[in-house]
């Protein structure tokens, strides 16, 4: 049986930001990788202010949301599929969210179509966010909800009978990518190499927003350096989201390659033996050998 990977996400776009370099190292490795979109991005803003389809995305940011993510399938050469949600948008504090979106739906429901995606895609890893959704919007909080639950309910045959055999998932990590080491690493660097550069403004804003004193909780950091240039074009491909000017294009390539060449995870469950740190999503998990 291959390696296979499953990473459930909210919303396209978030699959490029957050993990494709991860995604795009093992299925050069030849292992199998499946990106689930909860949600189709319907109530996304244009974010790109150079954005060339722009008719097309003030008609119809849905229509071209999921062109957007085709092409990022391409470019990362994983398979993909789509949760058939709406997405919940974020809303002012005290605002409800949208009517009927994802984050609406009861869990037990929600969760059905992915626990049908785990069985019979039969990953031995699941990567999602924690319970925060990486940050407060409530499709990414909702994501890491049904992906918690279907991971139980998936291995549990008296649960969902209809959705096919169970089928135990060996090992559940959430996305540590944006941890607050990697980005004073990278501050550091630049600021050493490069005193004068207007990132460290933007880096030093970024602090502020976050917080300064975040624990770094990566339990697993993945060297993927090599296919840095294939997550920065998966971003690009979504055009309307990501500009290509911006913020996460401003780190040379090079100074990331040198001072933090890895993407980072937090390993949550394993029911396969591995010693942390590690440096492989799939330690642990038996490769078949045929002969």
């Amino acid at each position: 049986m291959p390696l296979r990977l499953l990473a459930v996400h909210a919303h396209p776009d978030d699959e490029s930001s957050k993990g494709s370099a991860t995604y795009a190292h093992y299925v050069k490795q030849g292992a199998e990788v499946l990106v689930v979109s909860a949600t189709g991005g319907e109530q996304g803003s244009i974010l790109n202010e150079h954005l060339g389809p722009k008719a097309h995305a003030e008609r119809d940011i849905a229509g071209l949301r999921v062109l957007e993510m085709a092409k990022a399938q391409r470019v990362m050469g994983v398979d993909h599929v789509w949760l058939g949600y709406s997405d919940s948008g974020l809303p002012e504090e005290g605002e409800p969210v949208a009517v009927n979106s994802f984050a609406t739906i009861p869990l037990e429901i929600s969760a059905e179509p992915l626990v049908r995606i785990i069985r019979r895609f039969k990953p031995q890893v699941l990567v999602t966010y924690d319970e925060n959704g990486g940050y407060p919007h409530p499709d990414h909080i909702r994501t890491h909800e049904i992906s918690v639950f279907a991971y139980e309910a998936a291995a549990d045959p008296a649960r969902y009978p209809d959705a096919g055999p169970a089928w135990q998932i060996s090992k559940l990590y959430y996305d540590r990518i944006m941890n607050t080491a990697k980005m004073h690493a990278i501050y550091a660097a630049i600021k050493e190499e490069t005193p004068d550069s207007p990132i460290l403004k933007e880096m030093d804003e970024m602090f502020e927003r976050w917080g300064d004193n975040r624990p770094d909780l990566s339990t697993t950091r993945i060297d993927v350096a090599a296919a840095f240039p294939v997550r920065d074009e998966a971003l690009k491909a979504h055009a309307s989201q990501v500009d290509p000017t911006g913020f996460f294009f401003r780190y040379p390539l090079e100074l990331q390659t040198r001072v933090w060449p890895t993407e980072d995870f937090q390993l949550i469950d394993s029911k396969v033996e591995t010693t942390l740190p590690e440096t492989d999503l799939f330690a642990g998990i038996p490769v078949e050998v045929t002969a």
